[in-house]
């Protein structure tokens, strides 16, 4: 029943706006940071929690020991696009779709064809020098023998992603809440809604329809006019059948 009310709100709507968190990516084999075999609950041999590892206090004053966790923990060179990315990037060529909001930094939307996407948290795929401003791609960062050092004036190479202690970027921000402003439709998948501020963009939220898609339970469910949970890629695969 409720695939059948997701699949008549997308026939209705021209300007849905997606939200996803760490669980979009799941599906493709990225663990996530908050579940029982999350990032969170993983040892790294080093006795710094994750969160310590992923700072920019840590990236600074442990680079050797941020590259290691980081090569070793956030990249997942073998994962592709799974259902939900590809429905996504079907419902924007439908014009239907008009943005993608993502706390994710693997760039599987833009691998299954989305265009217009506002990634809160950076890019792996990106990673600039920080004295000279160069920029590098993934496997620049890869290949590095321990700390990635620019060739052109030997400053360390930093991924282009929102570490802890790390303010989100300004007009990463401005287009997301003008988009989520606008949209008709939010859906928001894969995420518990407990991250701020990227939680709160919810807030801006004016529309008609308001969808969550997740495992658990989130904050929000009690507001939102459609809730289901379970698996965000089988959900959006069935319900674009339908239309």
């Amino acid at each position: 029943m409720n695939i059948e009310k997701l699949s008549q709100i997308l026939k209705e709507s021209d300007n849905i706006v997606f939200f996803g968190g760490a669980g979009m990516s799941t599906e493709s084999g990225i663990a996530d940071f908050r579940s029982e075999n999350g990032l969170y609950k993983t040892s790294n041999g080093k006795g710094y929690p994750p969160e310590t590892m992923l700072s920019h206090g840590f990236f600074i004053s442990h680079p050797s020991d941020f590259f290691n966790f980081y090569k070793e923990k956030m990249i997942y060179t073998d994962a592709k696009p799974n259902a939900g990315h590809l429905v996504l990037a079907k419902l924007e060529q439908m014009s239907k779709l008009k943005a993608v909001i993502t706390q994710n930094i693997d760039g599987l939307h833009q691998a299954a064809g989305s265009k217009n996407v506002y990634e809160l948290h950076g890019s792996v795929h990106r990673n600039y020098c920080i004295k000279c401003h160069t920029f590098y791609d993934l496997d620049f960062v890869l290949n590095s023998k321990d700390i990635p050092k620019c060739p052109k004036c030997n400053g360390i190479v930093k991924p282009d992603v929102v570490l802890y202690e790390e303010g989100l970027n300004d007009d990463v921000i401005r287009g997301a809440v003008d988009a989520i402003e606008k949209a008709d439709t939010l859906i928001i998948g894969g995420t518990s809604l407990v991250v701020y501020p990227a939680a709160g963009l919810i807030n801006y939220f004016r529309g008609k329809n308001l969808v969550l898609i997740n495992k658990s339970s989130t904050p929000y469910d009690s507001k939102a006019d459609l809730v289901i949970h379970e698996s965000i890629g089988e959900v959006l695969s069935q319900a674009v059948k339908l239309l």
